[in-house]
């Protein structure tokens, strides 16, 4: 038997909880009265309005564009009016500069027509993919055009689809490579294309096995000669979907520090990201609904919805039946990555994975003590870093000296905070320390 794949150093295996969701079929939420688009949904210049108050917009429509620098467009998720442009509730930035719609119910709904893609070339399936606004679904959302034209410095040769979704909880992406196999592998035929690469491997950890089953069924019927699209079943391990630690686990090549993959050869993609990609080339639909997994003891009932995006958290709680008592925390992303919210004004953005409402018994709410020394955040770093100086320095009102513990090489996993036996909150001593030291040049 082949052993399954993973990643050599740390990582941290949290419960999983994702039977409250993992049997549950996606299904589409009614579009709410009112959206609310936040304008900086991706890593860039945040969208400038193309549409002024009271105007009317169609769905799929463009209401935000990026005229200089990095970024995408921004399309309106339904028809209907232009009720403000204001500031939304930001779960990160406290608040953003948005645009809110007023959903017109008479509107019929936009039907997208299938289009032929093979005959275009790579410039011409970029630019769909930058016209349809895709980012990085999984991810920090990062323009997806952007980042399938690597420096011409460093050739490509691998592509790799993260169908690893090891964050507790969340089962979004097991969803859709459950329901929409063809759809993801022909995504990636898109993205090899565009590349101009021949190599696809599809990593899904090994708690999947129907997701596993499906998408090599749907690789094996897209595969030819000049296509090569390989499905691998990944040890549970948690980071197991982060970037390098992916590559690492498929290919066996290291992302050396503060390089891009692109380094080693390798383009990863999420494979929701492959799904929005082939929905924007085959059918010429924009990204403005996503597919995103609730669950926790606090809400109604666990599902999987497909939502609109900039519905609210409160129309969502709403749909599914209300809150239970003991609710404790509301978490955007899973609950070793995501962020905490105080509000439910919070609109889903184009990187929302998860909401996740959960109850006493499901969080740690024990205070946190000083640091024993016991190591077990070093061996539990995937990237090799010492967390505990970190904490300590930053402590010490010394955050400007921890560059030299590797900071920015951190992309804040939550490994080491996880196994930490003083629950000391590591990972926001890093993001303080990020915000004072110099970034090596």
């Amino acid at each position: 038997m082949k052993s399954l794949l993973t990643f050599p150093k740390g990582g941290a295996h949290p419960p999983e909880c994702k039977a409250q969701s993992q049997g549950l079929a996606i299904e589409i939420m009614p579009v709410p009265d009112e959206l609310e688009l936040i304008l900086g949904q991706h890593i860039g210049a945040p969208c400038s309005p193309t549409v002024a108050k009271r105007a009317e917009v169609g769905e799929g429509g463009l209401v935000g564009e990026v005229k200089k620098g990095l970024g995408v467009p921004l399309h309106a998720p339904v028809a209907g009016k232009v009720k403000d442009i204001g500031v939304s509730v930001h779960p990160i930035r406290v608040s953003a500069p948005s645009i809110t719609i007023s959903v017109d119910r008479e509107a019929p709904p936009v039907h997208y027509e299938k289009q032929s893609w093979q005959q275009l070339d790579s410039s011409e399936l970029l630019a769909k993919v930058h016209d349809a606004g895709v980012i990085g679904i999984g991810g920090a959302g990062f323009p997806t055009h952007v980042k399938l034209k690597p420096p011409s410095d460093s050739p490509v040769d691998t592509l790799i689809l993260n169908g690893a979704e090891c964050e507790p909880y969340i089962t979004a992406d097991h969803r859709v490579m459950l329901e929409s196999a063809a759809e993801v592998v022909e995504g990636a035929k898109i993205i090899l294309k565009i590349l101009g690469i021949s190599q696809c491997h599809i990593g899904i950890e090994n708690n999947k096995p129907d997701a596993i089953r499906e998408m090599k069924k749907a690789a094996e019927m897209a595969s030819g000669p000049d296509c090569i699209i390989k499905v691998e079943a990944l040890q549970v391990k948690y980071p197991q979907g982060s970037e390098k630690q992916l590559i690492q686990a498929v290919t066996g090549r290291k992302v050396p520090a503060m390089a891009l993959p692109s380094a080693v050869g390798v383009v990863v993609q999420n494979v929701s990201t492959a799904k929005a990609i082939h929905d924007a080339v085959v059918y010429g639909k924009p990204l403005y609904e996503k597919v995103i997994t609730v669950a926790g003891n606090g809400i109604g009932r666990a599902a999987n919805l497909q939502v609109k995006i900039g519905t609210k958290l409160k129309d969502i709680v709403e749909y599914l039946g209300g809150l239970k008592p003991g609710l404790a925390k509301i978490i955007l992303g899973g609950p070793m990555m995501g962020f905490a919210v105080s509000s439910l004004d919070v609109p889903v953005t184009k990187t929302t994975s998860a909401v996740l409402f959960l109850t006493e018994d499901e969080i740690d709410t024990r205070p946190h003590s000083q640091c024993i020394r016991c190591g077990w955040c070093l061996e539990a770093c995937p990237m090799g870093l010492e967390p505990k100086e970190i904490a300590i320095h930053v402590e010490a009102n010394r955050a400007e000296d921890t560059a030299q513990f590797g900071i920015f090489e951190c992309f804040e996993c939550g490994s080491c905070a996880y196994v930490c036996p003083a629950k000391r909150p590591l990972v926001q001593f890093v993001r303080l320390a990020k915000m004072k030291a110099k970034r090596p040049q």
